[in-house]
C-alpha cells in the first residue's frame, strides 16, 4: 500500500494541501488507495509469479473443471456470468482476481492465452467462451446449458 501512496503523492499534496505524510494524509487518499488496491491487486505483498508458472497455473485449473470463471469482485460483468450459470444450476470454479496474491499474474496469463484483457474470462470444457456478455448470449440462446453437458459427456466416456 505504501508504494501506491507514494505513487500518487503529487495528486493527493493537492487534495491536502500539506506536505505529504502517511499520518496527515487526506482521507479521500486512503479511501482512493484501498480502492485501486482492491480493484487490481496491483502491489502484492507476494513474490512475483514467473509468466510460464502463471500460465500453467491457469491452464491446469481449466484443464481440471468443466466451467472456470476468472472474475473479479466488483466488476457487474463478471456477476453477469456468474448468473448465467447460476440460473441453468450449473455449478463453476471462480477464481476472484481481487483477492489473491497471484492476481495479476494471472490476469496477464489469461491476456496472453486468450488475447483478452477484460474480466471475466470464462472457459467451458477447457475453451475460453468469452467475457460476461457472450456467456449470457449463449444462455439465452440455450447453447450454454449444451456446452457443459458435452464437459460432462466428454469427462463420463475418457
Amino acid at each position: 500500500m505504501r508504494q501506491l501512496s507514494v505513487l500518487y503523492r503529487g495528486v493527493f499534496r493537492k487534495v491536502c494541501s500539506l506536505p505529504f505524510r502517511k499520518d496527515t494524509c487526506h482521507p479521500l487518499s486512503k479511501r482512493l488507495t484501498a480502492s485501486l488496491a482492491r480493484m487490481g491487486n496491483f502491489f502484492s505483498n507476494s513474490t512475483d509469479l514467473p509468466q510460464s508458472e502463471a500460465v500453467k497455473m491457469v491452464e491446469d485449473t481449466v484443464s481440471q473443471n468443466c466451467v472456470v470463471i476468472y472474475s473479479k469482485t466488483t466488476c457487474p460483468y463478471c456477476k453477469m456470468a456468474k448468473d448465467a450459470f447460476n440460473s441453468i444450476n450449473v455449478s463453476y470454479k471462480s477464481i476472484e482476481l481481487d483477492e489473491i496474491d497471484e492476481g495479476r499474474q494471472l490476469h496477464e496469463a489469461l491476456h496472453q492465452l486468450t488475447g483478452a484483457r477484460t474480466v471475466p474470462r470464462v472457459f467451458v470444457n477447457g475453451a475460453c467462451i468469452g467475457g460476461g456478455t457472450e456467456t449470457r448470449k449463449l444462455n439465452q440462446e440455450g447453447k450454454l446449458l449444451q456446452l457443459v453437458q458435452q464437459c460432462n459427456i466428454t469427462a463420463n466416456g475418457s
